[in-house]
């Protein structure tokens, strides 16, 4: 294999050290199952994706089970547009009508899909593509948002827009021991058979939690959690980021990421880290080295 440019220049006792940094961390995680929210720029740069895909791969050789979750906003409104729709949030959360359904299951659950499960299968991986409604294992029901800064349940119905009402982790479990990469899009399926978007946030949030995860990874296009003049904010607690969602710090897209890392940590993955997914290997620093590239949040 031949050294990239930035490689060329690190010599062998380096890679060494390198290599024995890791040492404690992949004994540390050995067989523990780490949830991985995929999105943003490391979706789109293809640098970036590559270097995720490479980085999943070495997790599983090295024995640790990563679960990826992903999203796919960008592509979501590149195809949206192509149809004359423009997208709509509210408080995070995509508006979704029965045509915007449309698009978004077949964003998420074949195109997007599609592309990750075959970066991480030319790069030696076993990656294995579902949506929530294989085997049913994501159930959902309607959900209705309450209106900001209104009396409480004062609702406003976003369209097919999903809660998580169940999750059978049975599927993810017989795909981990089979040395299988589960890589899921956040599609769920309601009582009736109805589709449902649900914010892959959340979903990876619960997945970690139904899983017992070690932990959940949150790659974002910032550096992490920043406090309100820009500075980067590590170790905190559920309490901590509590105080920063009501004073304002946290807002807009941040919050169901911080709503489901919240849940997570609360509800026994024992770490959740929201990172920065434009860094290169991002996901092998934060995980395997002694130097973090975003925001870790305690359980306790």
């Amino acid at each position: 294999m031949s050294a990239s440019p930035d490689t060329g220049k690190v010599t062998p006792a380096l890679k060494a050290e390198i290599l024995a940094e890791a040492l404690p961390y992949i004994k540390r995680f050995f067989d523990k199952t780490i949830v991985i929210k995929y999105g943003g720029n490391a979706m789109t740069d293809p640098k970036l994706k590559d270097c995720f895909a490479r980085d999943v791969v070495l997790l599983k050789l090295v024995g640790l089970n990563p679960v990826v979750v992903h999203g796919g906003g960008p592509q979501i409104e590149t195809l949206l547009a192509r149809v004359g729709k423009k997208g709509e949030f509210v408080q995070g959360m995509r508006v979704t009508d029965a045509e915007t359904m449309e698009v978004v299951e077949m964003v998420l659950g074949g195109q997007v899909n599609k592309e990750i499960v075959s970066l991480i299968n030319q790069h030696g991986g076993k990656a294995v593509g579902l949506t929530g409604k294989d085997a049913s294992f994501i159930r959902a029901k309607k959900l209705m948002m309450q209106k900001k800064d209104a009396p409480l349940g004062d609702l406003v119905d976003i369209g097919q827009v999903g809660e998580i009402t169940q999750i059978d982790p049975s599927l993810i479990s017989f795909l981990d021991q089979g040395d299988f990469i589960p890589v899921i899009a956040p599609i769920g399926v309601g009582e009736e058979g109805e589709t449902y978007n649900i914010n892959a946030d959340v979903v990876a949030g619960k997945l970690a939690e139904i899983l017992k995860a070690e932990k959940l990874v949150l790659l974002t296009n910032t550096p992490g959690v920043l406090d309100k003049d820009g500075n980067l904010l590590t170790g905190l607690t559920p309490r901590q980021i509590d105080g920063l969602v009501d004073d304002g710090t946290l807002s807009g897209g941040m919050l169901p990421k911080i709503g489901s890392a919240l849940d997570a940590a609360r509800n026994g993955v024992k770490s959740v880290h929201i990172i920065d997914g434009r860094v290169e290997h991002c996901l092998l620093l934060e995980i395997l080295t002694d130097h973090g590239v975003g925001t870790m949040i305690k359980s306790k």
